[in-house]
């Protein structure tokens, strides 16, 4: 997913002396209850930026989302909407929390995303880690998402990624128990295809720490030349493994595939489809026995009008 922020200084001592910090004092916080969605999810990201530097989409805009996905976190602190939103006192930041949690939307951050590459830069899993689920306590938000796009790395080097994401996954949920706090992955759709990757790609990710993972933001876009995701067979039926059942067939819950596709054309390279078409794709889907969600790249495209259009009658 593309972020607005692209200039990142990356100041190795002061990084380091921050992940020992952490990684040596126990999380503590006092804060809300986490709200996190019963049945199916559906997932709005925003990182473009509102009117009036606003933290959040307004709640009548997004009507019909049950999360809301700051982006993006990185390494250095947070970017984007998630910088607006850390800036907010905290008083208001548990005012807009209760008052999106009193309407059933969950509050996340997003981390990573097509700007940072933290396997490749050498960071520690676990020192990052626990960064990162200090951010989620200290800032009063549900939980964490994790965007991590390192594509040629999984390709050139086996099983480095997947053990990263391993060890990141199993030192968040440690720091954000599991019922307590959300925790999502966002990878793209062929990473589930088998063979593509030759240590498996979110096939071994899955497998290692799927069952600490609450379900998964799948980007069913910018995959060029294909599959493109942009009609509904290779979505739902087939896309040489890489179609929501053909996931399933490769062992993946069916419960945690949520559907991912940009809000608007300009939201993504490829793979979107108007909404009206896309929602005959998730009654097909629907009517197979799938029910996860859906998730939207970004918010303002994908809004209300949007997530209602995409629901039809499937979601009623």
């Amino acid at each position: 997913m593309l972020t607005l922020t692209f200039s990142r200084c990356f100041v190795f001592c002061f990084a380091l002396v921050a992940f020992n910090v952490v990684h040596a004092l126990p999380i503590t916080s006092s804060r809300r209850a986490t709200v996190i969605p019963d049945g199916p999810k559906f997932v709005v990201y925003t990182d473009a930026g509102i009117g009036n530097g606003d933290a959040l989409p307004p709640l009548d805009q997004i009507q019909g989302f049950n999360v809301v996905n700051l982006a993006f976190l990185l390494s250095d602190g947070p970017h984007d909407q998630v910088q607006i939103w850390e800036n907010l006192d905290s008083q208001t930041r548990q005012g807009l929390k209760q008052q999106y949690n009193d309407a059933g939307v969950s509050l996340v951050v997003s981390a990573f995303g097509q700007t940072e590459l933290p396997t490749t830069a050498g960071l520690d899993p676990t020192a990052l880690a626990n960064q990162m689920a200090q951010f989620v306590l200290s800032t009063d938000l549900d939980g964490i998402d994790v965007d991590w796009e390192e594509f040629d790395l999984v390709s050139d080097k086996p099983s480095v990624g997947e053990q990263w994401l391993a060890t990141f996954t199993q030192t968040l949920r440690g720091q954000l128990p599991k019922g307590q706090f959300i925790l999502t992955h966002a990878p793209i759709g062929p990473w589930f295809q088998p063979a593509l990757c030759p240590g498996g790609c979110y096939l071994t990710v899955d497998q290692t720490v799927g069952s600490l993972i609450d379900w998964y933001n799948i980007q069913f876009y910018n995959q060029v030349p294909g599959p493109g995701y942009e009609d509904c067979n290779t979505l739902v039926n087939s896309a040489g493994g890489s179609a929501i059942f053909e996931i399933v067939k490769s062992g993946v819950d069916i419960s945690k595939l949520v559907i991912g596709k940009p809000g608007a054309s300009s939201d993504a390279d490829s793979g979107f489809i108007d909404p009206e078409t896309w929602g005959t794709c998730i009654q097909q889907a629907v009517q197979q026995g799938w029910n996860a969600g859906v998730m939207a790249f970004e918010f303002p495209g994908a809004n209300a009008d949007w997530i209602t259009a995409v629901k039809g009658a499937s979601f009623a």
